[in-house]
């Protein structure tokens, strides 16, 4: 079976691209701030996710002076907030998923009933604000 291979480019490519210094881009691998793959012959090869990393890590650094252990920080944070936003949205689905199956239920024993009921939830509210309130006692 035939390995995939992502794109990637070699250092210097990068290097030049984005001007930082090839040293820069190992100092970034040693600091745990960019993970490059490798190629057969042990060369770095920066993906598009990569790039999309360094980009951060150079506007961090660049454009509002941020050193590398609040670099750090923050690439663990967007990872988080990342994670936490895929739950959120694994977790919203679900109950979507959870809501229609019991709306279904709901109208699969609506219509087995020997009573049929008609009445939606809009309908019940506005009974409910017609409902006689508590009669006040005027002297």
């Amino acid at each position: 079976m035939a390995r995939r291979v992502k794109a990637g480019y070699m250092i210097s490519a990068v290097a030049e691209q984005y001007e930082v210094h090839p040293q820069t881009l190992r100092l970034y691998e040693r600091e745990g701030l960019l993970k490059p793959s490798r190629s057969e012959g042990n060369t770095r090869l920066y993906t598009g996710e990569d790039l999309e990393r360094l980009e951060v890590i150079l506007k961090l650094t660049r454009d509002l002076g941020v050193n590398l252990a609040g670099v750090e920080i923050i690439l663990n944070m967007r990872e988080k907030m990342a994670e936490m936003q895929r739950q959120i949205e694994e977790f919203v689905a679900t109950l979507n998923s959870e809501l229609a199956s019991r709306a279904r239920q709901a109208q699969e024993s609506a219509r087995r009933s020997l009573v049929p009921v008609v009445q939606s939830h809009a309908a019940e509210a506005k009974d409910s604000a017609k409902a006689p309130r508590h009669p006040r006692v005027v002297k």
